[in-house]
């Protein structure tokens, strides 16, 4: 198997709810085959997918309950302490759980977290260990 990520997709418990916060919210534009059943997001390089969760859980062939932490968190990283900060402010005001306030961190950044309308978790963080190239992809 080649060392690629495609695709990234969320279950979500109702579609037009995750498009007002990431669409209409965040700004994100929707792309390709999105339809009422499934939001494809162009995530320079990686698509993340909004799909029903129960339809998600039946695709799996997986009971569709669960609860706690999935051992799973999605991440943006933002090119200051204060884009973090900003990020913050603007989910905030979107009604987004504020899981753990923006702080500097053990390893030397700048970093909070925050669950979408369906408790699936977003780490923003700022390391300035990384960079940016002229794509705007992080370099490590």
């Amino acid at each position: 198997m080649r060392q690629k990520l495609n695709v990234i997709t969320l279950g979500v418990r109702n579609l037009e709810v995750s498009l007002q916060f990431y669409r209409d919210g965040l700004g994100w534009k929707t792309a390709g085959d999105s339809n009422g059943n499934i939001a494809f997001f162009d995530m320079g390089g990686v698509i993340l997918a909004l799909y029903p969760r129960n339809l998600l859980a039946e695709d799996a062939g997986l009971p569709e309950q669960g609860s706690g932490f999935s051992g799973v968190t999605l991440a943006h990283n933002a090119k200051s302490e204060e884009d973090v900060n900003l990020v913050f402010a603007q989910v905030e005001k979107l009604g987004a759980r504020i899981v753990k306030h923006p702080a500097k961190v053990f390893w030397g950044g700048y970093s909070g977290y925050f669950a979408d309308p369906d408790n699936h978790l977003w780490e923003v963080a700022y390391n300035p260990y990384w960079s940016f190239d002229e794509h705007d992809h992080v370099v490590i």
